[in-house]
């Protein structure tokens, strides 16, 4: 880039302009287009998965229903284990009584010293009964018993008391305490048996069981109603929330604020910093939208003047003119382009394939120019293929044009950016000029055409993706080094 060619450098870089040499719009014609202006916003109506607070209670109730359930049968087993244990403690009482006050008469069968206590053993069938036998020998029954008898059963290896539900009686349900015992004065091993109706025991149970039920169904219905209050409770600070963005919506309020728990406050603060970057959006949009009308004011006041006055250059400034103001169109919109992307996660180009299109699209336009690439060939940056494209095009195209013949290109990862450097071998430009040729307008070579554009539209762009480009001067070629550096990208998987 020749001193005063590199100053068209900057003139040089316009994109997506009609004319035939411009190569950025060669490169970017094949985008797709932006959404029209006229076109009606549409939105996506909000899709739902039904009722937090229903989904929370039901997860409630779910929970407690099991917990309560185990909980209760548990709870029923060691009440109906202790019930039980209590009336065994009680029949063994009975039969420890018996044992007593038994003994051997002289032709070596057993008698009670003493008559039970308790006068159902002398009641027919009053369910309560004892017994006592031995193998080989007739049973000693109570009254009670009357024409009925106690099973023996196995003989038991020890001599404690054993305690079993038997159904020998058909539709009485007893329940049975018994002991092997050995008299003093017999060798007989003698069972001293002791049954119960389980009547009475069922009947207690039952009652137990009701009550645990009542109580348990009480329960639970307390802690789910607990628990949809907690819920509510919970989830108020949604519920400002939305009011809060309610009041946004009416203008009553900018940012939604306001005493929040820790959960919601990260929620809020992404909230409001989405406000403030579309806030800041609209701003930008409506300070391109003065720029613009403030650079279109000159064009079109030299083509009223030029047909009022009836020139006779009239169509050739018409032509000049109409390209200033399409390539400021260009420059606006390439803006507003990058503004509306930015930070989308979907904002990532290969750095290669941009650099091989580019490369191509200038060659045709500059074939007495070599233009060299070297770097990773995997490399990507968070920048939208079309924005990277427009800017390795207004730089390519600008070396080409101002430089000596060569273009050297190379790509490198540094530090978490993609650099992409541009050198050629012209004059370069003097570095008090370095600063102010990224102005729009500001134009070092008025001997070519050119609007002065081009680099401007290149800092915007890298800017708004948080780059930056740099101007020095080429170490290898001895003109102009443009440093271009973009955030990279990992490799999509």
């Amino acid at each position: 880039m020749s001193s005063p060619p590199s100053a068209g450098s900057a003139t040089a870089w316009t994109s997506r302009t009609p004319d035939p040499d411009d190569v950025t719009a060669s490169v970017t014609d094949s985008a797709v287009p932006d959404a029209r202006p006229g076109d009606p916003p549409t939105f996506a109506p909000a899709r739902t998965t039904g009722s937090l607070s229903r989904r929370m209670i039901l997860i409630a109730a779910a929970w407690i229903t099991l917990l309560l359930a185990g909980g209760g049968f548990a709870l029923d087993r060691v009440l109906a284990n202790a019930v039980t244990r209590n009336f065994d403690d009680q029949l063994e009482y009975v039969l420890t009584a018996q044992i007593v006050s038994a003994e051997i008469d002289p032709i070596g069968e057993v008698q009670f010293s003493r008559e039970a206590a308790d006068q159902r053993f002398l009641e027919p069938y009053s369910g309560l009964y004892w017994q006592v036998s031995a193998p080989g020998r007739e049973p000693f029954p109570s009254r009670s018993l009357w024409d009925r008898r106690l099973a023996y059963g196995a003989p038991h290896q020890d001599r404690g008391v054993h305690a079993y539900d038997s159904n020998q009686f058909g539709q009485e349900k007893l329940r049975i305490v018994e002991r092997d015992v050995q008299l003093p004065g017999s060798k007989v091993r003698w069972r001293f048996q002791v049954a119960q109706s389980r009547d009475g025991l069922d009947a207690q149970i039952a009652a137990l069981r009701r009550t645990l039920v009542r109580s348990f169904l009480l329960l639970a219905l307390g802690l789910i109603v607990l628990a949809g209050l907690q819920t509510v409770y919970g989830l108020l600070p949604l519920r400002r929330l939305r009011m809060e963005i309610v009041r946004m919506r009416s203008g009553q309020s900018s940012r939604v604020g306001g005493a929040l728990p820790d959960e919601v406050a990260p929620l809020v603060e992404e909230l409001n910093a989405l406000v403030e970057h579309n806030e800041k959006q609209a701003e930008e949009a409506r300070r391109h939208a003065g720029n613009l009308a403030h650079a279109l004011k000159t064009p079109l006041t030299v083509i009223m003047n030029a047909a009022t006055a009836q020139a006779d250059d009239l169509a050739e400034t018409v032509i000049r003119e109409a390209r200033t103001m399409r390539r400021q169109v260009d420059h606006h919109l390439a803006r507003a382009r990058a503004v509306g992307r930015r930070g989308s996660a979907h904002s990532r180009a290969e750095v290669w394939p941009s650099l091989q299109s580019v490369e191509r699209a200038v060659g045709r336009l500059y074939r007495h120019v070599r233009i060299d690439v070297a770097g990773p060939k995997d490399l990507q940056v968070h920048v939208e293929r079309q924005d990277l494209d427009e800017m390795l095009g207004n730089l390519i195209e600008n070396a080409a044009k101002y430089g000596g013949g060569s273009v050297f290109v190379t790509v490198a990862a540094e530090a978490g950016f993609v650099e992409i450097l541009v050198e050629d071998d012209g004059m370069g430009i003097p570095p008090d000029d370095r600063v102010r040729i990224f102005d729009r307008g500001v134009r070092l070579d008025t001997g070519k055409p050119g609007t002065g554009l081009g680099l401007a539209i290149v800092r915007d762009v890298a800017e708004i993706y948080g780059g930056t480009v740099t101007l020095e001067e080429s170490e290898d070629l001895g003109g102009l080094l443009v440093r271009l550096r973009l955030p990279a990208a990992t490799a999509a998987a």
